[in-house]
C-alpha cells in the first residue's frame, strides 16, 4: 500500500496495520527494522530494505493472526486500535541520550 498500511490476506480492506519502519546502512546493505514489533530485514537499496521489511512484517502478522494472537501481540507492543486502523504508540519526544 502506498500509505504504509499492512493488509492481512482475506482482511476487510478498511482494516489495516500501520507500523513504524527505520532504515539503517550496515556495510554494503540497508537494514529495515520495525522496533515496535522487533522485526527486521535487509536489502541492497533503501527501497529493497523497505519492501523486504514489509514482507517480513506481513509474514509475522499473518502467523500471529493464524495462531489467534494478533490482537494480543499488537496490544502488548503498544498499538492502539482506532476506527479501522491499528496504529503504533507515538512518542512525545525522541532523543539521543549519552550514557557514559
Amino acid at each position: 500500500m502506498a500509505d504504509g498500511g499492512l493488509m492481512r490476506k482475506g482482511e476487510d480492506m478498511r482494516q489495516r496495520i500501520v507500523a513504524r519502519a527505520e532504515i539503517f546502512r550496515e556495510g554494503d546493505l540497508f537494514v529495515g527494522v520495525c522496533p515496535d514489533l522487533d522485526v527486521s530485514s535487509f536489502g541492497e537499496t533503501i527501497e529493497e530494505a523497505r519492501e523486504s521489511l514489509r514482507e517480513a512484517l506481513e509474514a509475522f502478522l499473518e502467523e500471529c493472526d493464524s495462531m489467534g494472537s494478533l490482537t494480543a501481540i499488537l496490544e502488548e507492543a503498544g498499538f492502539v486500535h482506532t476506527d479501522a486502523n491499528w496504529l503504533p504508540r507515538q512518542p512525545i519526544a525522541a532523543e539521543l541520550v549519552p550514557v557514559v
